[in-house]
């Protein structure tokens, strides 16, 4: 693989990891709560459509009209019911329950789906590629990236745009004042969590059609969701965007050099954002 097909590659591994951290961007900047749970929870959306399609022959892509409904629900009973009991001053408490909650998650997909890798297809679409002569696009890969600008894109509009989004963004800022004027923060909080997982879950179903999957999975997918935030820095959709870019980048340029340590790669530039931008890219970015 030369250095051009590496970044080409890198970008579009890139907008993978977009769609997964968006959902984690917005719990990030809206409720300030670090979500351990996350991960896990993508890799029980990707469980969930491997079951249908098995159940009903569906694609995996077509699964997601049940998926995602599912998994938005379950999104809003989790931040209304359990999650807004641990907001406040400290972020310890959500970190131990959804750190609890990654563990059940976990355990029962052990219990339930045993520790072998599994994996969804989607026929030819898996190897299709575009030769576009100095690089090869995967078909899948292109399609993600594609749709990773789409789903961020429409998310910074309503965000922008909508009386909804400017209430995220006012609670997100001082939510006690902002009750004051007879909006109800719990359910923004409620309506913020249903997206976040929403979003993991295309984000779960559409990795684990690239790559195997197992019930210990979601903590590798967690790790890269927090580092393309960071990366990008924390309340920024689109900074999120750039941050996952750069991960992804820097894996496969990495690999390109070290074949077997390209994740390593990435958590060395992870660190190296953390020390020298802790703030990330976002102070470069208008933020969504």
């Amino acid at each position: 693989m030369n250095l051009l097909d590496a970044v080409v590659q890198g970008l579009m591994l890139g907008g993978l990891y977009a769609i997964f951290a968006a959902g984690l961007s917005l719990i990030f900047g809206v409720m300030k709560i670090v979500s351990l749970s996350y991960g896990a929870l993508a890799v029980m959306a990707a469980f969930i459509a491997l079951h249908l399609t098995v159940v009903t022959g569906w694609s995996p892509a077509l699964t997601l009209v049940v998926v995602v409904p599912v998994m938005a629900a379950f999104g809003w009973v989790l931040q209304r019911f359990v999650l807004q009991r641990t907001l406040g001053e400290s972020a310890l408490p959500s970190i131990l329950v959804t750190f609890g909650l990654a563990i059940i998650i976990e355990n029962v997909l052990l219990l339930t789906e045993s520790a072998d890798q599994k994996r969804m297809t989607l026929g030819w679409v898996d190897t299709a590629a575009l030769d576009l002569g100095v690089v090869r696009l995967g078909v899948y890969p292109l399609g993600l990236f594609v749709l990773s600008l789409v789903l961020l894109g429409i998310l910074a509009l309503v965000m922008a745009k909508t009386q909804f989004g400017r209430a995220v963004r006012a609670i997100s800022e001082d939510a006690p004042t902002v009750e004051l004027l007879g909006i109800r923060p719990k359910t923004i909080y409620a309506w913020s969590g249903a997206i976040a997982l929403a979003l993991a879950a295309i984000g779960g179903v559409a990795s684990g059609i690239q790559t195997s999957f197992s019930p210990t999975s979601g903590g590798m997918l967690l790790i890269f969701a927090f580092e393309a935030v960071i990366i990008g820095g924390i309340g920024s959709l689109w900074g999120t965007f750039l941050g996952a870019l750069v991960l992804g980048v820097a894996q496969t340029v990495g690999a390109n050099f070290f074949p077997s340590q390209g994740i390593l790669i990435g958590h060395i530039v992870f660190l190296i954002f953390l020390a020298f931008l802790p703030q990330g890219l976002s102070g470069k970015v208008k933020r969504s």
